[in-house]
Parts: C-alpha cells; sequence; structure tokens
C-alpha cells in the first residue's frame, strides 16, 4: 500500500499521555481507500518530537460494513479502541510489587527461563508473509499438523542454535511459544517441505521485496557440497570431488544470489555431478518463476563452460565469468601479462606497469586494465585483465607464507611429508630428486625448494581477469565481478554459523528440507542483517538473540536476564518493541508476541 501524504488527512484525538507517550487516533487516505488507525507521539533520544502506528484499525469500507455505521460512527468506535488501549498501556505501566518466599521451592520439572531473541526473527518471518506460503502448501496436501510453525521453529533453531531436528524440537520448547505439536510432525514435514521447496523459495523471493527491494540486475551462482560420514554411496549421497577435501560421499549445492547479497534460489545435486552441468536448470526455474529475464550472470571460471556463456548470451542476459590467466593459451597469456597498453580505471591514457611507482599511495590503491578481444565460434567476448599493486603485494604474502610451510614440509632427512593435491597446498613448492654420490639416479631421495616454480608463480602477481560479452563501462564490469565474495560469504555462514553439515537426515526429500531451512535461515538472517545497518557481524547478532532470555517471575510477569547492550537496543528501536524493562507484564509479553505475527507498516507500504 503507497501512502500519499498530500493525501494525508490527520484526524488527532488525544486520549492518555504517560511519559511522554500520546495515543492517538488518524486516518490516512491513499489513492483508493482511507484507513484509520491508532498512533502514539514520543521524543526520540534526540529530543525531537516523531510517532508510529500502534495499530490498524482497517479501511473506512470495511469498519464501516462491520460496524453498520457511517464514517462518523466508525470515527467514534475508533476513538474507543484508542481509549482502550490507553488504558491497557496504563495497566502495563503501573508499579509491580513482588512477595517471594525465601524457602518456598520452585515448581519441579516446570521450564522457567525463555528465549525471547527469536521473536526479532518471527517479526522478519512474518513479513515474508509466509502464513499465505504454507496456507496454499496446505491446499494441495492432506496433513494435519501446522507445517508454518514447524518450519519457522527449524528456521530459529538453525540460527540460534544449529543442531539435529531432534534437537531443534527440543531446543523451541525453551522458546516464548513453545511447540505445539510433537517431534513425529517434523520428520511428516520434511516431505512436504522439500516437495514444496521451488514454490517456497519462490514466493520468498517475491515476498522479501516488501521487506527489501530486490536487485536482480547481476545474478551470481555458485557450488559447494556439503560431505556425509559414511562410506557406501545412496541417493544423491555419491562420490565427488570434494571442496573440504573429504573422502566422503558429497552431495553438491548450487546457489543463486541477487546484486545485493540476498540468496535467491538452491537446488541440490548428486555429488558426481559436473558443477558445470548444474547451472542452466536452475537458471530457467529462476527465469520462469522469479520473473528475472534480464540479468548479467557472474560466476567463476569453474562454471565458465562454452554452453553456459552462450545460455546467458541470449535474451537480455549476459555474463560475467572470472578467467584463470594459468589456463589461457601461451599467446593469449603473454598478450595479458605484457605491462604496455594498460589503462587506469576512469582513464583513457595508455601506460606501462613498469613506469609505475609502486610505493606511491595512490598507485598502490589504484587498477589498471587492458582489453584484450576473444573471438569464438558463437560468442564474441572481451577479456579485461586487471592489475593492482596491492593485489600483487597480498599475494606475494600468501606464497611467502606458504613457502615457509614448505621449509618445514621437507624433514631432517630431506623427505617431504605427502602432499595433498590442492592447488594452494605449499607442497607444490617443493622438488624431488634422486641422485647418488656421482650424479647417477638412486632410490634415495632429496627435497628442495622449487625456486622455478616459485618464479612462474609470482610472474601472474596482481593480475586478475574477467571474459564478459557485455560492451561498456569496464569499471562496472569489474565491480560486478568483485561483489563475487558476497555468494562465497553466504556460504561460509551457511557451513560456520548455520552448521549446514553435519546433516542428520539420510533420505534425499529430508535433505531437501534441511537445506530449504538452512536458506531460509540465510534469506532471514540477510534482512535482519540489512535492518540493523550492517552494523555487526553474524556471530555478534547470533550470541546477542540467542542469549536473551527472559525469567518467568509467577504471576508478575517476565524479567530480562540478559546483558542490555548496543546491539540490544537498535533491535528493540528498529522492531518497534522492547524486552528490556525491569519487568514486562504477561499482557503486554502477549501484546509484543502479537505485533511480531502482524504485518508492519512499513512492510505494507511497499
Amino acid at each position: 500500500m503507497i501512502l500519499y501524504v498530500a493525501m494525508c488527512r490527520i484526524v488527532c484525538y488525544t486520549v492518555f499521555s504517560n511519559g511522554g507517550t500520546v495515543m492517538r487516533v488518524i486516518t490516512v487516505k491513499s489513492k483508493n481507500s482511507e484507513s484509520f488507525y491508532i498512533s502514539y507521539a514520543y521524543r526520540g533520544k534526540n529530543g525531537k518530537s516523531t510517532s508510529k502506528i500502534f495499530r490498524k484499525l482497517g479501511t473506512l469500507d470495511e469498519l464501516s460494513a462491520q460496524l453498520s455505521t457511517d464514517y462518523d460512527g466508525v470515527m467514534a468506535w475508533a476513538k474507543e479502541q484508542a481509549k482502550a488501549e490507553t488504558e491497557k498501556l496504563k495497566s502495563e505501566n503501573e508499579f509491580v510489587t513482588l512477595s517471594l518466599s525465601p524457602t518456598q521451592l520452585i515448581e519441579k520439572n516446570k521450564e522457567n527461563s525463555f528465549n525471547c531473541g527469536y521473536l526479532f526473527l518471527q517479526s522478519i518471518l512474518t513479513n515474508l508473509r509466509t502464513d499465505n506460503i504454507f496456507r496454499n502448501i496446505k491446499v494441495k496436501h492432506s496433513y494435519k499438523f501446522n507445517l508454518e510453525s514447524i518450519f519457522s521453529d527449524l528456521v530459529y533453531a538453525r540460527i540460534l542454535e544449529p543442531c539435529s531436528k531432534r534437537a531443534s524440537y527440543d531446543y523451541c520448547q525453551s522458546l516464548l511459544e513453545s511447540p505445539k505439536y510433537e517431534l513425529h510432525d517434523v520428520y511428516r514435514a520434511l516431505p512436504v517441505l522439500a516437495e514444496s521447496s521451488d514454490y517456497i523459495q519462490s514466493e520468498l523471493y517475491r515476498n522479501s521485496s516488501f521487506l527489501h527491494k530486490r536487485n536482480t540486475k547481476v545474478l551470481y551462482y555458485d557450488c559447494t557440497n556439503y560431505y556425509f560420514e559414511i562410506e557406501q554411496e545412496d541417493g544423491d549421497r555419491q562420490y565427488g570431488k570434494s571442496k573440504e577435501n573429504r573422502p566422503n560421499p558429497i552431495i553438491g549445492m548450487g546457489l543463486f544470489m541477487d546484486g545485493d547479497g540476498y540468496p535467491l534460489a538452491f537446488d541440490l545435486h548428486p555429488g558426481h555431478q559436473n558443477e558445470q552441468l548444474t547451472l542452466q536448470p536452475l537458471e530457467k526455474k529462476v527465469i520462469r518463476d522469479f520473473d528475472c529475464a534480464d540479468f548479467i550472470y557472474c560466476s567463476d571460471s569453474g562454471l565458465s563452460s562454452q554452453s553456459n556463456k552462450e545460455f546467458n548470451n541470449i535474451g537480455g542476459r549476459s555474463y560475467v565469468i572470472t578467467q584463470s590467466l594459468k589456463k589461457l593459451k601461451k599467446d593469449i597469456c603473454a598478450t595479458a601479462l605484457d605491462p604496455s597498453q594498460y589503462r587506469k580505471v576512469g582513464s583513457k591514457q595508455f601506460i606501462n606497469l613498469l613506469d609505475l611507482d609502486e610505493t606511491d599511495p595512490a598507485v598502490y590503491e589504484s587498477i589498471y586494465y587492458k582489453e584484450v578481444p576473444l573471438e569464438g565460434k558463437k560468442v564474441s567476448e572481451t577479456m579485461i585483465v586487471t592489475y593492482s599493486p596491492k593485489y600483487k603485494a597480498y599475494q606475494k604474502k600468501i606464497r611467502d607464507g606458504q613457502i615457509e610451510r614448505a621449509m618445514k614440509m621437507i624433514n631432517e632427512n630431506g623427505k617431504p611429508k605427502k602432499s595433498r593435491k590442492n592447488p594452494n597446498d605449499p607442497a607444490r613448492f617443493v622438488k624431488t630428486t634422486a641422485v647418488t654420490s656421482e650424479g647417477e639416479a638412486a632410490d634415495k631421495t632429496f627435497a628442495e625448494i622449487d625456486q622455478a616454480a616459485i618464479e612462474n608463480e609470482a610472474k601472474f602477481d596482481g593480475f586478475y581477469a574477467v571474459t564478459t560479452d557485455i560492451e561498456g563501462d569496464v569499471g562496472e564490469i569489474i565491480a560486478i565481478n568483485k561483489r563475487r565474495w558476497q555468494i562465497e560469504e553466504c556460504f561460509r555462514i551457511m557451513k560456520t554459523e548455520f552448521n549446514a553439515r553435519p546433516v542428520y537426515v539420510s533420505r534425499n526429500d529430508s535433505i531437501k528440507a534441511h537445506f530449504l531451512i538452512c536458506f531460509t535461515s540465510l534469506l532471514v538472517y540477510r534482512l535482519l542483517e540489512t535492518k540493523l545497518s550492517n552494523q555487526y557481524t553474524v556471530r555478534e547478532t547470533r550470541e546477542t538473540l540467542k542469549h536473551m532470555n527472559v525469567s518467568l517471575i509467577e504471576d508478575a510477569g517476565y524479567m530480562p536476564v540478559y546483558k542490555r547492550t548496543d546491539l540490544t537496543d537498535v533491535l528493540h528501536d528498529t522492531f518497534g518493541f522492547r524486552t528490556d524493562t525491569r519487568i514486562i507484564k504477561k499482557a503486554k509479553m502477549r501484546s509484543i508476541i502479537k505485533q511480531t505475527k502482524e504485518i508492519s507498516i512499513q512492510s505494507a507500504k511497499q
């Protein structure tokens, strides 16, 4: 709903003032309707007067039909509602006196401590319209459990206390709203979630635009895999190239991310499948179900098959893909590394890299580039080669550390430790030879640092390349590729913070449901991160929410037992409710819970 300020008619009706809070009735006219709200005015931290919507009462048409009255009758009723809310607020703000016996034991087997940090996550899920999503799923399936509640709780647990589905169910008993379903319902829900995965993803994408405008001008794609601590292949769990170098069956995951770092869509594939073949099926699904037809596709060189380039060279699509200089043909590589014909980004003047004074801070921080045309049979593309003195220094520093470790790999007998065949393994700088005192071949090996290998690698320091079919601003193309780190950050969060592995389920449908939970958790966290203005790390936010516990004090209400910090203040200010007062009456807590289950006015404006 778009609010037009010029068409806004505010009718003030002050019913209560307490501690600077003033309750009012206001009406707001949009293009086709007039809505009634209860709002309150208050002084912010800066001392300036401001206001917030407390409750939406409904539109004039809705209320007139419901109450069988005209505008004046609706206004009179609205004032009564405001008065009632005022009295409720007044009651909530009354002092609480406790009388507790130091000899009376607490009730046995009764939980008295509850997490309220999940309420901020609940508010985000609510504004993702999950109620509509699962209402539509219910139409196509026959089940009696509350699928939305199970899904939401699994998301909360994945963010706050990632563990198995059984342990997640147990953890959710500590939430202010404990599960009203049984553990077996969780396992019955997983196949339904798996079958509905594509629909849930597409709806989450559409609904997330109510919270943050999605940037689909650039779509990033990457793959990772997750290992299972089993030895026998089963279903999609197959032996393949593990990114963690584990000798276990794996399952692959392809993930699309939008231009702002929000997860867009994912799919799973067997562990032995070539990652290059995973792109087009998922991309076709995004084009079809997400209404994303025109975009720039960006990925690393491992997903840059000729077929994938051609697929993203039609319609309104184009591509920016990293290119390994080491894998280029000899003549093209020589052209790329030739120091002449480079330009500084933003300048048209040619320079020679050998003439740069890299001790100059301005030069050190700059990026230089050259364009190398590449003619293909079906796609004409350009390779943009960049050079950065800063990146050169970084690569040298990393390699120096690897050389130092390589020297330690050579033991006192001159024998190197076994190489793990990783392209970044320090063992690549160790060479072995077999000699005798006469220089003839023998069984004894001698290990030493391979200087030729070091020099060959050093010549690529500072250089980076992408291929693209875009004819445009080189600076923008470089910037597009630079943001590719965000998708790697998505995988890192899922693997480390949300503990996507180990996967405690084994059926293909349960595995897919598990990763749907991880995917949704990542989206919820990203939206939360944005609401907090990206001020805090994943760990800071998770740990804060995890430890936001309140203790039930007899009939008095809930007492916070967590540390109030700048982050908790930001959370409360952002979401418009507080759980950090000395005591929260039960009625007030019920009101807060209800608030987190209502679509926010800010979201409704989108």
